[in-house]
């Protein structure tokens, strides 16, 4: 599932989740660093950056929650950071389903007996149901999930539509070869804690939520977004990047405040605490999160360069 399109792509909470380069301005010196990659000329998937102190070393990578087959081979940066580092470290380990559906009846879902309807406009519960039905879906199988999930879900099932597969996202491919070689994987966050966020919407944020998200659906912009994100990993031109980070953060709309607030500026501030808390284990990780994660000045390399660390750009 995912916030918007662009979020489900690039930045949004692992169950999928809509930025000025954020290449640090603090490169302090570390001489006890082994010296890392020279940049390569080609901005290309996502975007690269090399993390040290102390001569500790993390490489941060940006991804697409989703992905096609034209993605792969994934760049030879990329290749060769993987190879260097004794551990791999996403947002969210997907590979198994009981921590996820947990969060979703925890979090995404109303009391036995309680119905969604209940908690919408008549003209928004009548537009949620069109939508499901578009998709040969009862609104009576979907009737305890929160409208915010149930966003996520039918956008989830328009990136699908559109070619976009969950099962061959970069986070995918990344576990699956460090699945292959026996590294480690550890996360950055948990399933519970990313539905906790949308949680925190009442009923009157969470309706707004759907009603946006399934505007975008109907006139196609949510599917526009979703090829505006796919070009800005791809390309990793920053003109792009910081379009596609204005985009899905300016405006008063719930889609754009919801991300602003807490996927972006709640989340950003602790994922950099646990890189750190990471990093001081010693080993060479690897870290790869969302794309939006990584843009902007609250991106994940600028706060990282606040904090001392040496930023390098390896693309």
């Amino acid at each position: 599932m995912a916030v918007a399109a662009a979020l489900a792509l690039a930045g949004g909470a692992a169950c999928a989740g809509n930025i000025a380069l954020a290449a640090s301005t603090h490169m302090l010196p570390q001489p006890a660093v082994p010296p890392g990659p020279a940049p390569v000329a080609a901005h290309h998937q996502g975007g690269l950056y090399r993390i040290s102190r102390d001569g500790r070393v993390a490489y941060l990578f940006g991804t697409i929650h989703v992905g096609s087959t034209a993605f792969y081979p994934l760049a030879p940066e990329v290749g060769r950071a993987l190879r260097s580092a004794s551990r791999l470290v996403v947002e969210l380990d997907t590979r198994g389903n009981d921590a996820f559906a947990h969060a979703v009846d925890k979090h995404g879902s109303y009391a036995p007996g309680d119905d969604v309807r209940n908690h919408l406009p008549p003209d928004t519960a009548a537009q949620l149901t069109e939508a499901l039905h578009d998709q040969g879906i009862s609104v009576a199988s979907m009737r305890r999930f929160k409208p915010w999930l149930l966003a996520n879900l039918l956008l989830s099932m328009a990136l699908e539509r559109d070619g976009y597969r969950r099962s061959i996202g970069v986070e995918s491919v990344l576990l699956a070869d460090a699945q292959s070689r026996g590294a480690p994987v550890a996360e950055l966050e948990s399933a519970d804690y990313q539905l906790a966020l949308f949680d925190t919407m009442n009923d009157v944020e969470s309706e707004r939520y759907l009603r946006e998200t399934l505007r975008a659906l109907r006139d196609g912009s949510a599917l526009r977004r979703a090829h505006a994100v796919v070009d800005a990993w791809s390309t990793g031109d920053p003109q792009a990047r910081d379009a596609l980070l204005q985009d899905a953060t300016r405006g008063g709309g719930a889609v754009a405040d919801f991300t602003r607030r807490v996927l972006l500026g709640r989340r950003n501030p602790e994922m950099v605490a646990h890189i750190e808390q990471l990093m001081r284990q010693g080993s060479v990780t690897f870290i790869a999160v969302g794309l939006l994660h990584l843009l902007g000045a609250n991106g994940l390399p600028q706060l990282l360069a606040q904090r001392g660390y040496l930023v390098e750009q390896v693309y």
